[in-house]
């Protein structure tokens, strides 16, 4: 493996490798900065793995085939073929956030195993709701949710986990302060754990079963990634931002169009941002459906990782750097050109993060389609855009409003990524200029950009529009209002939209007028990419596992409405699958907010019973447009949807969904197949998956299934059987026949695609991944 931490072991590096060890004085600054010391790093071994691979393969590789394919499990023999084979990878790092460690951490306490195998750590920040400001909501989430608090807690001290408590800050910015570093790979239970990627990191999504695996020690698979090459040439100036960069590329890929890729930008016009900046890009690229996105190492990343006390890291990359950049002549799948002194501001939306805009035209289009003109709210922060240079641009914005006299016309609200970044802000003079702004400074956590917040200036149902600083702006995702229409841009464009008030507003030309009277124009914002002085650290809020935590306990009680410990689920019968209802045949987008919301129903992500009274609430029913509202089969009658899918397991009727393209978009939340599981569902027909999804359901010993023809999804109806043949000749690339019953007495044979190889094959058999990993290790 690439990199081991210290966990009171000594583990033997590669033939060669060099040790990387930190200094007494860097021991002090990160025993102060709560760092997890990196006992050494080796790239030796992935120099090694690299070069047995490139001699296979006789080409120049990409910077991201290099990291990946520097973590085979055997370099040797492992059939490489991007698009196509399965790799088996040993990736270095599990990160998780609270909302996903719940089901994540259950799972592994299920597994019986004592210890995690890899270096871990548990993230809160999922269920802090936004209401008043960052210390109450802090003090109130910490009473509402100690339960789980205290549940991640002594599983992590038990089981070997790192636990990064509540207001320490968002994930994805403290996996960049602490974890990720050129060359890394780390999986995380969460959608933007590509964030890592502004480091020069392999950062990847999954899904609470995957993350097991790799705390597990076992080889995890991942679909060998295509690359899209992003060439930037020129530089970024005036209002253009990097969250513009992605803000484009979504528009030219669409919410699939990186589905099954590495995206990775090169050029000389990456030297133009900034580390932080190439996180953001990296982040929002889960909103194409990329696996992953990256930027080859540079200057930007070493005077990153010195700023955050790594300093020793960055020598070592210095030294290793051509392994941590593309071969000269290597090839991508696709490249997109994009020419930075060309690029003008965007925002994207709504409902939809790849409807994009140039800022100055959105005004237009929004009176053209009757979106509401009247920005309500204007919100920056997040794990997109919450740095320091993040921060100090918007502020720049906001001084200058300031000096004339004005204040925000929408409410504001600013959400720092991490303690570090709040408490350096807030001694830097920022938060003072957000407060005399109008703002409100939210807690170190997720808050509104995933449907935490209590919002109550608009009547649910009442149209209104939001500008964010966000990734996603999905339908009633921010605020569960249906009819707010979300659009999604950089800081410092969100900051002077609020001020004005307006969607119809382009700070390169148009004027506002100070308190005075006078007409004036905002100056393209500045700001510093790192504090000048060192970061503050804040608050301590790192809890590191003891060494030895085996006589430790970790407390279910089993009368809880949060907390459910894990019962296996059904091994496959053997035989196949017959005459199953189509539950819902969806109508449209249907991503994982659709299929398990979150919001209100975060508190529930670690008890599966409770939280499945959330399947597929917010998905459109094709038979009447209506959400929630199916027709139950065995009664005649209308009901929600869980309350159907209950009524049909209850009398032992096995049940299918029916989607249409890119099913599953968006979080990585492993509920969304959890709970069709749970629920008695055995098969998910669609037109095309999302990757993240696709996984969590086969994991979960469901089969995902596509159309071979899309237009068969036009073919069924919503009081359709199907029964599923030949699933006792299941192997990898052979189709299945689906025989669709109509109640009109008519017969459809439709053709099937899946996607699994040998092992997840032996996934469904077993019932789960879960299940097969207990076989393998009993």
């Amino acid at each position: 493996m690439l990199m081991f931490f210290c966990y009171g072991l000594q583990l033997a590096l590669g033939h060669g490798a060099r040790r990387l060890h930190v200094s007494a004085a860097y021991r002090a600054k990160v025993a102060m900065s709560r760092f997890e010391p990196t006992s050494f790093v080796n790239y030796e071994k992935l120099r090694s793995n690299v070069d047995i691979v490139q001699k296979r393969l006789n080409r120049p590789l990409t910077l991201s085939e290099k990291i990946v394919y520097g973590h085979l499990n055997d370099p040797h023999n492992q059939e490489i073929d991007r698009g196509r084979t399965y790799l088996r990878l040993h990736p270095d790092r599990v990160a998780m956030q609270d909302a996903t460690a719940q089901m994540a951490m259950l799972q592994f306490i299920s597994s019986g195993l004592p210890k995690v195998a890899v270096p871990s750590t548990i993230h809160c920040d999922h269920l802090i709701e936004a209401q008043t400001g960052g210390p109450k909501d802090l003090a109130r989430a910490k009473e509402i949710n100690q339960e789980v608090y205290n549940f991640l807690s002594s599983a992590g001290a038990k089981y070997g986990v790192g636990f990064w408590k509540p207001g320490s800050g968002i994930i994805h910015q403290i996996i960049l302060e602490n974890y990720a570093y050129p060359g890394v790979m780390l999986i995380g239970t969460d959608s933007h754990t590509p964030n890592g990627g502004g480091l020069g990191a392999i950062c990847i999504g999954v899904g609470g079963a995957d993350a097991v695996d790799v705390m597990a020690g076992i080889p995890w698979e991942l679909k060998c990634p295509k690359v899209i090459g992003v060439k930037l040439t020129g530089t970024l100036s005036g209002w253009t931002s990097p969250k513009d960069v992605i803000l484009k590329v979504a528009g030219i890929l669409t919410v699939k169009g990186g589905t099954g890729a590495i995206v990775e930008y090169h050029g000389p016009g990456v030297d133009s941002i900034s580390c932080t900046g190439m996180a953001t890009i990296c982040n929002m690229g889960a909103e194409i459906g990329a696996t992953t996105s990256v930027f080859p190492y540079n200057h930007r990343m070493r005077t990153y990782l010195h700023k955050t006390g790594r300093g020793e890291i960055a020598a070592l990359a210095d030294e290793y750097a051509n392994l941590l950049v593309p071969d000269e002549g290597c090839e991508y799948d696709q490249v997109i050109e994009i020419n930075l002194d060309e690029l003008k501001p965007h925002i994207n939306g709504p409902f939809t993060p790849d409807y994009a805009h140039p800022v100055s035209q959105v005004g237009a289009t929004a009176e053209e389609k009757g979106w509401p003109l009247e920005v309500k709210v204007g919100l920056i922060g997040s794990c997109t855009n919450s740095s320091y240079e993040d921060m100090g641009r918007a502020a720049s914005v906001a001084k200058q409003a300031l000096d004339k006299g004005l204040k925000c016309k929408a409410q504001f609200t600013v959400t720092p990524g991490s303690e570090q970044i709040r408490a350096t802000i807030e001694r830097d003079g920022y938060s003072k200029i957000f407060g005399d702004v109008g703002g409100i400074v939210l807690a170190n956590a997720c808050g509104p950009c995933i449907g935490q917040w209590d919002r109550r200036d608009v009547k649910k149902g009442e149209k209104n529009t939001i500008v964010t600083s966000f990734n996603r702006n999905f339908t009633a995702r921010n605020d569960a209002n249906p009819a707010t229409h979300a659009f999604v841009t950089s800081p410092e464009i969100v900051t002077a939209l609020a001020i004005a008030g307006t969607l119809n507003f382009n700070p390169e030309t148009d004027y506002l007028t100070a308190s005075n009277g006078e007409k004036f124009k905002l100056v393209p914002p500045t700001g510093d990419e790192l504090p000048t002085k060192d970061f503050d650290p804040g608050q301590d809020t790192y809890q590191h596992p003891p060494s030895d935590g085996s006589s430790l306990k970790v407390d279910v009680n089993s009368q809880s409405n949060r907390l459910q410990l894990l019962e296996p689920f059904d091994k496959w019968s053997g035989n196949d699958l017959v005459d199953m209802q189509v539950l819902i045949k969806v109508k449209g987008k249907c991503t994982t907010d659709h299929i398990s919301a979150a919001g209100p129903w975060l508190k529930f992500r670690g008890h599966l019973d409770n939280i499945s009274n959330n399947m597929l609430i917010g998905a459109v029913n094709s038979e009447n447009d209506a959400v929630n509202s199916i027709k139950n089969h065995l009664t005649g009658e209308y009901g929600g949807v869980p309350d159907v899918a209950r009524h049909y397991k209850a009398n032992g009727v096995s049940w299918v969904v029916v989607g249409d393209d890119n099913y599953g978009e968006g979080s990585s939340r492993e509920h969304a197949a959890l709970e069709p599981r749970h629920l008695g569902g055995r098969a998910i027909i669609v037109k095309s998956f999302a990757r993240i999804h696709e996984t969590n359901l086969k994991k979960q010993g469901l089969l995902p299934l596509t159309f071979s023809n899309p237009s068969d999804y036009d073919k069924i109806r919503p009081d359709d059987k199907i029964s599923i043949t030949g699933l006792q000749t299941f192997t990898p690339g052979k189709p299945f026949i689906a025989i669709v019953k109509h109640s009109d007495g008519s017969v459809d044979e439709l053709e099937l695609n899946h996607s699994f190889n040998e092992t997840q094959i032996e996934w469904f058999q077993a019932g789960s991944a879960l299940n097969r990993m207990k076989e393998l290790t009993s």
